[in-house]
């Protein structure tokens, strides 16, 4: 039966419910995949060459948009050749591959998001003490710590999955390998899977989730003690951006994952994987920008010297013909 299972070829579905709109669906996901690579980009590369920014805080939204530049490009290439080429197929490894990578790094974002909050917590509980306790190894292990965690999480429930048996209809009815769709077209029993990978999203969720809660329940404590209306809103700014990520973030994906049984209604589930695997992606960087004083700064400061070295070098193009 391996021999028979480890040659399927699935076909990925997409979006068959608009056959009409394949090329605008394909205008649409390749312009917000390219603004999010350049967004994540461009704040990769402003955080490095501000030397004011070479704080835990924005090495870990570093961290963040390097993520979400890998979680990102695991599921658009191929929707994007789905939609303008028509490649439906995928083979059972390359399947297995996009299912591992998506759920590591979805795991890792988790991770991350809670290192994001305990980091807010120490600066703002114990400012005194930040320097000491958020120091360049602190920060440097959790960030280890948040990458490893997530694909070492996912690694037995996608090793469970490739042992499976498909020998039934291959037609995946999403738009990429997702975990429900994929189970559900085994020809052997998935509840132990179902179950395993339950406990390993609950697990996940969970811890993170506690560490983000009983953090912002610190912060909350330690604002309210603050007595100015201004020191209570300076000291909060600095959480509003993560607050709105996080909500979006966990809102989509307990939805999805932590469920024992596999969805059965996929139009709902491609339409909520579109929120966190298309548009959370793409609005992360927007909100940690506008929200951040500091970045906002740093973007205009470099935007400003990029349209002075074009200046510059266009007026030394223009001396030679003035000559």
């Amino acid at each position: 039966m391996w021999n028979q299972t480890s040659h399927v070829e699935f076909i990925i579905m997409g979006f068959p419910e608009l056959p009409q709109h394949q090329l605008y669906l394909f205008a649409f996901f390749s312009t917000i995949y390219l603004l999010t690579l350049l967004e994540n980009v461009l704040l990769i590369l402003t955080i490095s060459l501000n030397n004011h920014l070479h704080t835990p805080m924005y090495f870990f939204l570093g961290n963040l948009s390097l993520l979400e530049i890998f979680y990102v490009s695991v599921t658009m290439p191929k929707l994007l050749s789905n939609l303008l080429l028509g490649e439906k197929t995928i083979t059972l490894e390359g399947c297995i591959t996009q299912l591992y990578f998506f759920l590591s790094l979805a795991s890792s974002e988790c991770f991350l998001l809670a290192t994001m909050a305990y980091d807010r917590y120490l600066a703002i509980c114990y400012p005194l003490h930040y320097a000491t306790l958020m120091n360049h190894r602190a920060f440097t292990v959790l960030s280890l710590v948040s990458w490893l965690g997530g694909f070492l999480a996912s690694f037995p429930s996608v090793l469970m999955i490739s042992n499976l048996q498909f020998c039934r209809k291959n037609t995946i009815r999403h738009f990429f390998c997702d975990l429900s769709p994929l189970l559900r077209l085994s020809c052997t029993d998935t509840s132990s899977i179902e179950m395993l990978d339950f406990g390993a999203a609950l697990a996940v969720l969970m811890t993170s989730l506690a560490v983000t809660g009983t953090s912002y329940v610190c912060i909350f404590c330690t604002v309210a003690k603050i007595p100015s209306v201004k020191g209570k809103r300076k000291a909060f700014s600095t959480c509003v951006s993560h607050l709105a990520v996080v909500s979006m973030f966990y809102a989509t994906t307990i939805f999805m994952y932590a469920r024992p049984k596999a969805i059965g209604t996929f139009d709902l589930n491609k339409l909520v994987s579109i929120l966190y695997t298309v548009v959370a992606p793409f609005l992360n960087p927007i909100i940690y920008s506008l929200r951040n004083r500091e970045v906002r700064k740093a973007l205009r400061r470099a935007l400003h010297n990029s349209a002075m070295l074009s200046n510059c070098f266009q007026t030394e193009k223009l001396k030679p013909s003035q000559n």
